[in-house]
C-alpha cells in the first residue's frame, strides 16, 4: 500500500479542549495493520490538542512546526525532528506556539483511536 498525505480525509477535531486540530488516519487494521493506528495531527497556528489522559502509550514523531509537549506537568519544545514516546495514564498535550501549522505522527494501539 502506498499512499499520500494530501489525499487522505481530515477530520476536524471538534471539542471545547481543542483548538485548531485535525487529524488524518494513514494506516489502520482496515489497510492491514491489526492492533495499530498511524495517524497524522496538524495542528494550526495558536492551536493544541486536549489536555488529557489515557490507559495506552503512543509514539510520536514530528514532521513539522514548533511545539511545546506537555507530559505530567512539565513542558518541553519540540520542533521537526524531534520525536517522543508518552507513558499511559500520564497527562499530556500538545500546543503549536510557531507562526506555521505543526504537524506530527501518532502512533497508538488501535483501541486509542476512536
Amino acid at each position: 500500500m502506498i499512499g499520500h498525505l494530501d489525499q487522505l480525509e481530515k477530520k476536524v477535531l471538534t471539542s471545547s479542549e481543542v483548538k485548531n486540530a485535525s487529524i488524518k488516519v494513514l494506516v489502520s487494521p482496515k489497510e492491514g495493520w491489526d492492533g495499530y493506528v498511524m495517524r497524522v495531527l496538524e495542528v494550526e497556528k495558536e492551536g493544541y490538542t486536549p489536555k488529557h489522559q489515557h490507559p495506552w502509550p503512543h509514539i510520536n514523531y514530528i514532521i513539522e512546526g514548533d511545539a511545546e509537549l506537555m507530559i505530567d506537568g512539565k513542558v518541553e519544545k519540540i520542533t521537526a525532528g524531534s520525536y517522543a514516546y508518552i507513558p499511559g495514564d500520564t497527562i499530556h498535550q500538545f500546543r503549536n506556539v510557531g507562526d506555521k501549522t505543526f504537524k506530527f505522527i501518532c502512533i497508538v494501539p488501535e483501541e486509542g483511536h476512536k
